[in-house]
Parts: structure tokens; sequence; C-alpha cells
């Protein structure tokens, strides 16, 4: 099956209306992410016709769940869900950080070759960035224990933002290790098109 056939049927699984532009431009990243990944390393998957589901689809199926304008993602590696998000929400903002410089390289073309006008991309460690302005949503995909996850973050979160964890089965345990004054609005089950492995997002906020 084409990849461009995977992609569309599984976007029709998900509910999400993409244009033609938007799929075509995931799919390149796909093609540039094929290309890079045999020098680089930059993830285990090989095949384009699994990056297709286990990135684009995996990433993508957090879409419906997700509401922030202004959305940091952490722990990017190879843009991922950074890149597919922006692809699929071209008026939000997204900026990107992870501290393996050749990854971050790797966004940085890929921004610029897809021609993404609302994305940036840092190297560095999360816990020592200053924003000027705060984010409300961040957002990551394994990038640490959920507790891990927000107290890094925590200084970068505007008033009224919220966390979302990408997980395979939420970290039910690092629940009780997280910072006082922040709580787990909801959890919600995942479907992914071609995918078997458990899927979720932990969605958290500050106590009101």
């Amino acid at each position: 099956m084409k990849l461009s056939e995977l992609l569309g049927r599984g976007l029709l699984e998900l509910d999400i209306a993409l244009a033609p532009e938007q799929q075509q431009l995931l799919l390149r990243y796909v093609e540039l992410l094929h290309k890079w990944n045999k020098v680089y390393n930059l993830t285990e998957i090989r095949q384009p016709e699994q990056m297709v589901s286990n990135h684009l689809l995996d990433r993508l199926a957090i879409l419906p769940h997700l509401w922030p304008k202004k959305c940091y993602d952490v722990g990017c590696g190879a843009g991922l869900p950074g890149l597919v998000l922006a692809i699929a929400k071209p008026e939000w903002t997204f900026t990107l950080i992870d501290s393996n410089s050749k990854k971050t390289r790797f966004v940085a073309q890929s921004i610029i070759e897809l021609g993404l006008k609302n994305v940036t991309v840092n190297c560095g460690r999360v816990e020592e960035l200053v924003a000027q302005k705060k984010f409300d949503g961040i957002v990551s995909r394994a990038f640490a224990e959920t507790s891990d996850f927000v107290n890094q973050t925590r200084h970068l979160l505007a008033e009224n933002g919220a966390w979302a964890a990408m997980k395979g089965l939420p970290d039910r345990d690092a629940f009780e290790r997280l910072p006082l004054g922040v709580e787990v609005e909801k959890i919600i089950a995942l479907s992914v098109p071609n995918l078997t492995a458990a899927r979720s997002l932990v969605v958290l906020r500050e106590s009101k």
C-alpha cells in the first residue's frame, strides 16, 4: 500500500481532516526522516510504512484532545510530536527543544525544507530555559516520568495552561510523586491505526 493511502486511511480512522497539502508535508517529513535516519540514527523505526503509523498517526491521535495555540514540545527528538502537530495546526505556534544536537539539526533542516513558519527549535536542557512568554500547553512523548516532566517544565507553563504527556500505559505510580499543587485532570485512552500497543494521553493542571 502506498504511504499516501496508509496516511489517508489512518486519518479517516482518527476522524481528523487534513488538507491534501498538509498530508503531502507529512509524507515529505517521513521522506526526510528516512533519509537522515540512515546516517544519524534518529529513530529505531526504519521503514517508511512504520513511520506513518508509529510517528505520524501516533502523534496525530492526540490532536483532538489538545488546546494550546502556543505549544512547547519537550524532548522533541526528531521533531515528534512537534513537527507533526505544527503541520496539522498551522495557526498554532510550536517551540521544540532537545539536548541532542544531531536531532535538533535535523529538525531545523526539516523546518526549512518543509517551509514551516510556525515552528522554532532549540538545542539545550529544558530546565535551563528562560521563556519571555510562557506556554499554554507543554507536551512530551516519553521525555521522562510524569513527575519529572512537570518539575522540569513548571516554570514555563502559563497561568491556566496544562501539560499533555503522551504515554504507553499511564505511569500511575509517578502521579503520587507530582509536586504540590499539580493534579491529573484526565487520562485519555488512545487508539492508533495499525498499532496494537497501548497509548494514552495524560493531561495535568495546576490545582485550583
